[in-house]
């Protein structure tokens, strides 16, 4: 895509959004909050003008569902995620607590601008703050249309239920682990070989040996090479980054579920299709609509582990600390590394691959302020409450303390300021242990106890500064340089 194109596709989202409140803007020219006795604070035109250009547009120009690598690397290069959250400062500073309703001509929609509010929504999801709002529907709806996330009861506890059992999301480490640990050893070991071919280490190289992985983690070893199943689900990611606005592929839907079909029948020893195979199912729970979900979050984590990875690069100190955890957990014993896990949660803290959750409540319900009303979308916009500077001091930089403390008091935090990179309350990732543990073993197994990518030196100074950190990160145009297996060796992001 040349700069030409790439201006015209941020164009035509700051203009899709901008029409979201032209109406609105055409018929009542008021500069001014609008709050009746009984009501939500409404923000004025000028302000959810202003939100649209800033928070909105870019969001959804950079792609919600699968990434627009040119359009991240001009977001990263203009600074647009940190100018979004100023913007969403000053919406908190001009209208309190909230939340703020948007005078939309098209629905009812506010977005969350407090932590005690942020909690509230997340605690009361599914009922009556529904995960399956009009936006994910229309786009999750392109490659997985029954999904859990976008389905209603009693279709969508069946469906919750058959993903918290295979993920075990209350587990902090899967019992396959022992399975699990060698896949990720294998492709680390072909990844940094062919990286040391080639000199370099860079997202295509990564990406691919990651989603080799994920396949056989999540299919079997059988799926290793099936490229063309991956392929599938990319295009129909893309065709759903315009939600509504773009037809779906139900031809191409159906083999890929198809496809999808044939591993779980197959039931590969050693897969998680082999654990789906062995929980309890009904006729709602619908197997083969659950897993497409798991191969969206898993390509969220490989940018999150490439990202952790450029952290390290940035932080020598902290790179040489992840670096004894490993010495200090040998073989197994790596099913849980701490600090790699802060690493990656760090990552996601930092540079969130959900930076919108969205919630439709599905009833009236009251807060402080007022009444919201039934059907409205709710917008928890995720970098304000990572890297809100006026609450944090640590905002913009690392600071992987915040997820090494013991549960009592992360609870405590989190009800003070919610960092929420797999969300929260019941309707949170099911995969989140899962995702930590593969993510920080990979990890791990990159930067190596001693050498695997090492001597990590940065090329692009300023990049990564670390009493700054950028508000975005554009990992496709992250490079590590690799040296060999000595201590002249040396890696460069």
């Amino acid at each position: 895509m040349n700069k030409h194109h790439r201006n015209l596709l941020l164009a035509g989202a700051l203009g899709l959004a901008g029409g979201l409140v032209a109406t609105r803007l055409m018929t009542r020219a008021r500069g001014a909050a609008g709050t009746r006795e009984g009501e939500l604070p409404t923000a004025s035109v000028l302000d959810t003008l202003a939100l649209a250009v800033d928070v909105l547009a870019p969001t959804f120009a950079k792609g919600v569902i699968i990434r627009r690598p040119a359009v991240v690397a001009l977001a990263e290069r203009l600074e647009l995620d940190r100018r979004a959250i100023g913007r969403m400062q000053k919406l908190r500073n001009k209208y309190g607590s909230g939340p703020l309703m948007l005078p939309l001509p098209i629905r009812k929609q506010a977005v969350i601008l407090t932590p005690e509010h942020a909690r509230r929504v997340l605690d009361e999801s599914p009922e009556p703050f529904s995960a399956a709002s009009s936006e994910k529907r229309a786009a999750l709806s392109h490659f997985e249309p029954h999904g859990s996330l976008i389905s209603q009861c009693p279709q969508r506890s069946a469906r919750r239920r058959f993903n918290e059992d295979v993920l075990e999301h209350e587990r902090a480490v899967h019992h396959m682990v022992d399975k699990f640990l060698p896949v990720v050893d294998d492709e680390a070991g072909r990844l940094l070989a062919n990286a040391r071919t080639q000199g370099e280490l860079d997202w295509d190289t990564f990406n691919a040996g990651w989603t080799r992985m994920v396949r056989r983690v999540v299919f079997g070893d059988a799926a290793a090479g099936d490229q063309t199943i991956s392929d599938m689900i990319i295009e129909l990611r893309k065709a759903a980054n315009w939600a509504f606005m773009h037809p779906k592929k139900t031809g191409l839907r159906s083999r890929f579920l198809a496809r999808i079909q044939g591993y779980l029948d197959r039931a590969e020893p050693g897969s998680l299709a082999a654990v789906a195979a062995s929980v309890p199912q009904s006729a709602d729970t619908m197997a083969n609509h659950q897993v497409p979900q798991w191969l969206f979050a898993f390509d969220a984590a490989g940018m999150a582990t490439f990202r952790a990875l450029a952290l390290l690069a940035a932080h020598p100190d902290q790179a040489a600390r992840a670096r004894a955890e490993l010495r200090s957990h040998p073989g197994i014993e790596r099913q849980y590394l701490p600090f790699l896990r802060s690493t990656v949660l760090e990552s996601l803290r930092l540079w969130p691959t959900t930076p919108a959750i969205l919630r439709q409540s599905t009833r009236a319900t009251q807060w402080d302020g007022g009444t919201m009303p039934e059907g409205t979308g709710i917008l928890l916009f995720t970098p304000f409450f990572h890297r809100d500077d006026g609450r944090m001091a640590c905002a913009d930089r690392f600071a992987p303390e915040l997820w090494l403390k013991d549960d009592k008091v992360r609870d405590v935090q989190d009800r003070d300021w919610p960092l929420v990179p797999f969300s929260s309350g019941p309707v949170m990732c099911p995969a989140r242990n899962l995702v930590l543990m593969l993510t920080s073993v990979m990890l791990g197994a990159l930067i190596g106890e001693d050498d695997g990518i090492h001597g990590l030196t940065p090329s692009q100074q300023g990049r990564l500064d670390p009493a700054r950190l950028p508000g975005t990160l554009d990992n496709y145009s992250l490079r590590f340089v690799v040296g060999a297996h000595n201590d002249a060796g040396t890696t460069r992001w």
